[in-house]
């Protein structure tokens, strides 16, 4: 059985045919001239036969050479234009990405940023699974979720990067304020109707001080937005992240109520599993998710 040539020898042969000289050749391929003439040397060997002949002023392609350059090279051609093809095709943005975030985080940060991606990359799907609950990614196959932590996941398997923060305040509607007034403090609160979301304990923070307060619910739900369009509505005070709130407080539909004071407060991580090379996909949305957030910061809105 022939052992089988490398293909580096027979470009290197090819280079210094086509371009007439071991130095433009090398050129060409961007390697040393020495590394040139040494391949050249071991195809001559490995073949038995003079594929060149050598004078101080220039280099002849043998008969021996051109028999092989006119079979060889139509082969090589094609063979990197498969290769590049293939490279093309691993950087190309395909297949379906898979995303997952809360119902607020999902609707108000990623919507925009899924229908920029949809619209950049059509050889793309996206899936998105909105929910409260802790997603294994790695297990249940997710590429990116966006999610509220007090710090950094430590878990070795996924990668986190902040991206924002969150900050829950207190807001009511300009309608029920005018019927109960705004509280002055947190030993206020309880005398107001409440709205809340889940079971969120209410504590307020500020500058160092907490307060415990008792709220009890008039309207409980496990919707975020469900709670706000009660808030616009008047039904009572209730509890919405800052950046949910930010338009309606804007446009004057919602009141901050104690601004000085907050309920809660936490990090917005981007976090993927640990791959030593991410796929393009995850690459491509995380790269445009990132500018859309330094455009459209999730910051506290005053």
């Amino acid at each position: 059985m022939v052992a089988p040539i490398d293909l580096n020898l027979l470009r290197a042969f090819a280079a210094v045919h086509a371009s007439g000289s071991f130095s433009a050749a090398a050129v060409k391929l961007g390697v040393p001239r020495s590394t040139v003439s040494r391949a050249v040397a071991a195809l001559e060997e490995r073949m038995a036969v003079a594929l060149f002949q050598r004078t101080t002023r220039r280099v002849v392609t043998t008969q021996a050479g051109l028999e092989l350059f006119e079979r060889a090279a139509p082969q090589l051609e094609s063979l990197d234009q498969v290769l590049l093809e293939l490279s093309e095709q691993a950087d190309a943005v395909t297949g379906t990405l898979r995303l997952t975030a809360t119902a607020d985080l999902g609707t108000m940060v990623l919507a925009e940023a899924v229908t920029r991606f949809a619209q950049r990359y059509p050889s793309a799907r996206v899936e998105l699974e909105l929910t409260d609950r802790l997603v294994d990614l790695t297990r249940e196959g997710f590429d990116l979720a966006l999610r509220l932590f007090a710090r950094q996941p430590r878990n070795s398997s996924l990668v986190g990067r902040k991206v924002g923060d969150v900050v829950l305040q207190l807001f009511g509607s300009p309608a029920y304020l005018a019927r109960c007034p705004a509280p002055r403090s947190p030993a206020e609160v309880s005398e107001h109707e409440w709205v809340t979301y889940g079971s969120l304990p209410l504590t307020l923070t500020a500058r160092g001080k907490r307060r415990a307060v008792t709220a009890l619910p008039r309207v409980r739900s496990n919707d975020m937005f469900f709670q706000r369009e009660l808030l616009r509505n008047g039904c009572g005070l209730g509890v919405l992240p800052t950046f949910m709130a930010a338009e309606d407080v804007a446009s004057g539909k919602l009141v901050r109520v104690l601004p000085d004071w907050v309920v809660f407060s936490s990090s917005v991580i981007l976090v993927h599993p640990a791959h030593r090379q991410p796929p393009p996909r995850v690459s491509a949305f995380r790269d445009l998710l990132l500018e859309l957030l330094r455009q459209r910061p999730i910051s506290p809105r005053h």
